[in-house]
C-alpha cells in the first residue's frame, strides 16, 4: 500500500514538474518586425557616422595639400561623379 501511495505521488509530481517546463513563452506577432526595425536603425546610424567621418577625413586631407592639388582633387571628384551619373551608377 505504501509502494503504490509513494509511486502515485513521484508519479504526480513528475506530472507537474515536466508540464511547468514544457510551456514555451509567448513570442508576440510584432517582435521579428520589431526587431528588424531596430537593427536596420542601427545600421542608418552607422551609415550616417561612417559618412560623416569620411567627409571630415577628406577635409583634413584636402587642407593639407596645396591650392593647385585641391583644384585638381575637385575636378577629378566632379568629373568622377558625372561619370557615375552617365552611367547610371548609384553609390
Amino acid at each position: 500500500m505504501t509502494t503504490k501511495l509513494v509511486g502515485y505521488i513521484l508519479f504526480f509530481t513528475l506530472l507537474l514538474f515536466s508540464s511547468c517546463g514544457s510551456k514555451s513563452p509567448e513570442v508576440e506577432a510584432g517582435s521579428v518586425e520589431h526587431a528588424q526595425k531596430l537593427i536596420e536603425a542601427k545600421r542608418e546610424a552607422q551609415r550616417k557616422n561612417a559618412e560623416k567621418l569620411k567627409k571630415q577625413a577628406m577635409k583634413r586631407n584636402l587642407q593639407m595639400q596645396t591650392k593647385a592639388v585641391r583644384k585638381s582633387i575637385k575636378r577629378n571628384a566632379k568629373r568622377q561623379k558625372k561619370r557615375m551619373k552617365r552611367l547610371n551608377i548609384k553609390k
